[in-house]
């Protein structure tokens, strides 16, 4: 996130130059998340299962409006599940404030969850939970860090060493650490400003070991912002800069890393404008979320990727079709968005004709010959189920019907041609072109 300065100089800089800084013929890469925007990743490995914790910009927002934090799940790193919000302004009494939910990041230890959570001008505040899916809730009733520098009390990031000293890192335009007692809820000590901030340092810092080498990633230079990086031997430095793990290029403009190992392979996260590049090319602070492989060197450097990658992250392994999927387990797709109830939990709606959804890498085995969708609807509509394309080869049709309501649930099934082997499954929406919503979906599965 940026200091308000830097804020109204990008606005200035961007509204004068919208198609130098934002226009651009072709997207490269598809962002991870389409049905919200979405930024500041923070992924972590917990039980086989990365949980990605998102900063959150409001569709309406054209600087910063952020409210919420967002919870994102992937086994294979392409299909991810959206969990709707998992902590908010809200649960800070002491955050009077309706803006300025920058970014988060979540760890794990002796089987609690610890969410630190900057409040934009208001210090950095904890939340802690029995469950990676929440709910969090504010053990202190106050300030976790407040320094003189409040303002500059952003973007927290915790780490615990190998023998069990849990440190926090954070700031802009400097790099700040403090220890953290083993409750992960208070601080021994007094916070450091580190010394040797490395080269091009903005704000973001992201810790990590890796073979005997402690990292520290960041946004790099500004503006635009890239990722870059540096070593040490020691988790709290001098900290050496080894260069940058994505260029900064007017394709980016901010960013924030976050940097995990999952199932043998290392992946770096970060943010850009590509998906509000698709509908616009002026400037507002909608961001999304893109994820890519990273390469390791044998001395331990990071290779250097130039941008995201077109292909992204390979799928690590295949979806099962025959148990329940969630409608918001999504690949890539165009036109839908999600909301939540206390009924169904996340569903998938404001589908219309022509939007569509794709799973990716869906194993149907030696078979199969059924599918159903827990739908609701109020007007009706049918869904073409396609195999690797959305002008694919169609596998059925499964109608809906008007349920009475748009939240009143019904099971819908049809028969479908016998699928074998792993496809991306494509779901194409049809309906009445006037309508704003055709049907609202929580989840589908198929038979053998």
């Amino acid at each position: 996130m940026k200091h308000t300065f830097k804020i109204f100089i990008i606005l200035v800089f961007c509204k004068t130059l919208t198609v130098n800084c934002f226009s651009q013929n072709e997207i490269d890469q598809k962002a991870i998340i389409q049905t919200k925007y979405t930024a500041d990743p923070a992924p972590m490995v917990y039980n086989d299962t990365i949980f990605l914790y998102t900063s959150h910009d409001e569709d309406d927002a054209e600087g910063f409006k952020m409210i919420n934090w967002l919870l994102y799940t992937s086994t294979d790193m392409v299909n991810w599940t959206e969990h709707g919000a998992v902590a908010s302004l809200k649960d800070f009494s002491w955050a009077r404030q309706d803006n300025g939910a920058w970014a988060v990041q979540c760890i794990e230890r002796n089987g609690k969850f610890y969410l630190y959570c900057p409040m934009h001008g208001n210090g950095i505040g904890v939340l802690v939970s029995d469950s990676p899916y929440g709910p969090f809730k504010d053990p202190l009733g106050k300030r976790l860090i407040e320094t003189d520098h409040i303002w500059n009390d952003i973007d927290p990031s915790p780490f615990i060493d190998d023998d069990g000293q849990a440190y926090l890192y954070w700031g802009n335009p400097d790099v700040y650490y403090v220890k953290l007692n083993e409750d992960m809820i208070s601080i021994s000590g007094e916070v450091v400003k580190e010394p040797s901030k490395p080269k091009n340092y903005q704000e973001g810092p992201w810790i990590w070991k890796r073979k005997g080498h402690y990292y520290l990633a960041y946004a790099s230079t500004c503006c635009p912002e890239g990722i870059g990086y540096a070593m040490s031997n020691s988790p709290t430095g001098p900290w050496e800069y080894k260069g940058m793990i994505v260029d900064a290029s007017e394709l980016t403009r901010g960013n924030h890393p976050g940097i995990i190992e999952y199932k043998g392979k290392s992946y770096c996260f970060g943010h850009s404008y590509d998906l509000l590049k698709q509908s616009t090319s002026t400037f507002y602070e909608r961001r999304s979320v893109d994820a890519d492989e990273i390469i390791y060197n044998a001395d331990g450097t990071i290779q250097n990727h130039h941008y995201w990658s077109v292909e992204g992250p390979k799928q690590i392994e295949t979806l099962n079709p025959f148990k329940r999927n969630e409608a918001e387990t999504i690949a890539w797709s165009e036109g839908v968005k999600t909301d939540k109830s206390s009924q169904v939990g996340v569903y998938v709606t404001q589908i219309q004709s022509g939007d569509y959804i794709q799973v990716k890498g869906v194993d149907f085995g030696k078979g199969t010959k059924a599918f159903e969708i827990n739908a609701a609807s109020m007007t009706g509509g049918r869904i073409q189920i396609r195999l690797d394309d959305k002008e694919g080869t169609s596998i059925g049709t499964c109608e809906i019907a008007n349920t009475g309501g748009w939240d009143s649930w019904k099971l819908f099934k049809t028969k479908i041609s016998n699928v074998k082997g792993v496809h991306d499954l494509f779901f194409v929406f049809d309906g009445d072109a006037n309508q704003e919503n055709v049907f609202n979906l929580d989840y589908w599965k198929f038979f053998k």
